[in-house]
Order: structure tokens, then C-alpha cells, then sequence
């Protein structure tokens, strides 16, 4: 069991870029995701680890995972590369791989945009409602600061705090919203600017939304090696039935195999893994 652990170990650092000279550009970093598809961040120490944007661009070992409150120049770079790159339409980021902070390829995002691409198809979201009146917010006034978001909440004071981080983990979640950049403030960190994703993307629907869940279910397959329905439904928010059908599917196909309890693909991908 060891070594096929292992062996899995180091098929997914190479295949998430660990075993490459470290991306130092925003090029590079746009290469990286669209590659793999999806990406935390920052890696987190959780059981089921995913690919990570810093781990892609650095040699550290990041100090404190899942924040990169090391503040080394590598997490820095990082750090201002997850807004930029939404802001030049080279990913999406928002909180949605397990409700953190994380990227998706433009192609990913098309395929796991759940609604119509309309600017108000989030109406039709199951949203609470602080998430709803931020996205009612940005439709009528465009891209806006988390400052003043906050402010039209009253989210002050250490429940407001958490009613706000409540709101955009949920809209992460339902990819209604996306950074685009961030603004300065007078005093202390710069507040990043949210947009609706359908206004920031092209984002139209899948014209064939079960096949477009298969190419999503596929990809997570080629960048993960192999993974278990559960790991599935929890990245992407489809619950474990919701997976174990996708990849169920899959293998009907011939696309993928079932080892156990896991699942890969059935040929290479591209040459990859």
C-alpha cells in the first residue's frame, strides 16, 4: 500500500508541475491552470491533497498553508497573481474547490457553470441572503469593492465578518462571482473588486450540460490520476452520488477504470500522467 501511494505521490507532482523549474511569470501561471484545469492556491493539509498554484510557482515549502501569511517573495507573487489573472480573463478564482480559495481554466469554468449566462441567473441559485443581496449589488452597480459590500451589509464586528465570508463562500461555491483585481484603500490592504462571473467570462450554459459534467469529471481524472467518487463531490460540490454516477458514466464509455474503490482513466490523456 506504500508504495502504491507513493508511486501516486509522485505522479500528481509532476503532473501539477512540482517537478518542473518553478513558474516565475503570469504566463507561466496561466499555462499552469490551464493545464490542470483546477487549482487551490495554496495548498492546504487536508487528506486528499489538490494541485496548488504556489506549489507550481516555488521550491519553498510554504510556511503557513492555506494562507501564505509567510509572505515570502514567492507567496507574494503568487498572492497578486490570483487577482490578476481573473482580471485579465486568464482564470476564474473565487472560493470553489471545497469552499477555498482557488482557480479554474476558462474551458473548466464553461464546463461547470451551472446556469444560463444571463447577468441575473443567479435568481435562480440557491443563495442566503447576504450572498443574494451582494450579487444584487454588483448587477445594478458593476465590479465593487469587498469595502464597500461590507458596508451596504453593515458586516462589521467579528459576526459580521463571518456572516461576509459566509456569503462569498457560498457564492464561490455557485460561481456567481469572481475577483477582478483589487483597489487601495486609504489604510491597511487593498479590497478586492467582485464581479459576476457571467459579466467577467463568457459563460453561456453548456449546450449540453450532462456531457459537459462528463468533460469536467474527465478532467478532474487526468490532473488528480486517480480519485475516489467522495474527492469528486467534494472539489466540486457535487455530493458523492452525484460523482459516483459521472464516473460511472465514464466507464460505460471506456474513458475510465475502476480499481476498488477508485477511479482513473481508461488510456492516457494527452500523453499526461
Amino acid at each position: 500500500m506504500g508504495d502504491v501511494d507513493t508511486d501516486l505521490s509522485e505522479r500528481r507532482a509532476r503532473r501539477w508541475w512540482q517537478r518542473r523549474a518553478p513558474a516565475r511569470t503570469l504566463a507561466r501561471a496561466a499555462a499552469f491552470v490551464d493545464d490542470v484545469g483546477f487549482a487551490l492556491v495554496f495548498p492546504t493539509r487536508v487528506s486528499t491533497p489538490l494541485p496548488s498554484l504556489y506549489e507550481a510557482s516555488s521550491d519553498r515549502p510554504l510556511q503557513n498553508e492555506g494562507v501564505g501569511l509567510d509572505w515570502s517573495p514567492d507567496a507574494e507573487r503568487v498572492w497578486g497573481w490570483k487577482d490578476e489573472l481573473p482580471r485579465r480573463g486568464l482564470a476564474w478564482y473565487g472560493r470553489f474547490l471545497r469552499g477555498r480559495p482557488s482557480l479554474l481554466s476558462p474551458a473548466m469554468l464553461a464546463d461547470l457553470y451551472p446556469r444560463s449566462g444571463e447577468p441575473d441567473d443567479f435568481r435562480g441559485a440557491a443563495l442566503d441572503t447576504d450572498a443574494r443581496r451582494i450579487a444584487e449589488t454588483i448587477l445594478l452597480s458593476g465590479p465593487t469593492s469587498t469595502a464597500l459590500l461590507r458596508e451596504a451589509l453593515d458586516a462589521y464586528g467579528s459576526r459580521g465578518r463571518a456572516r461576509f465570508d459566509r456569503a462569498l463562500t457560498q457564492l464561490g461555491r455557485a460561481l456567481v462571482v469572481t475577483h477582478l483585481g483589487v483597489e487601495e484603500q486609504d489604510a491597511g490592504w487593498p479590497a478586492a473588486i467582485l464581479e459576476l462571473t457571467t459579466r467577467a467570462f463568457e459563460v453561456t450554459g453548456p449546450a449540453d450540460p450532462a456531457e459537459a459534467r462528463l468533460r469536467a469529471a474527465r478532467r478532474f481524472l487526468d490532473t488528480m490520476i486517480r480519485a475516489r467518487p467522495y474527492e469528486l463531490g467534494n472539489a466540486f460540490g457535487w455530493g458523492a452520488d452525484g460523482a459516483r454516477q459521472a464516473f460511472g458514466a465514464l466507464v460505460e464509455r471506456g474513458e475510465a477504470v475502476r480499481t476498488g474503490p477508485a477511479f482513473g482513466l481508461g488510456r492516457p490523456a494527452d500523453g499526461r500522467g
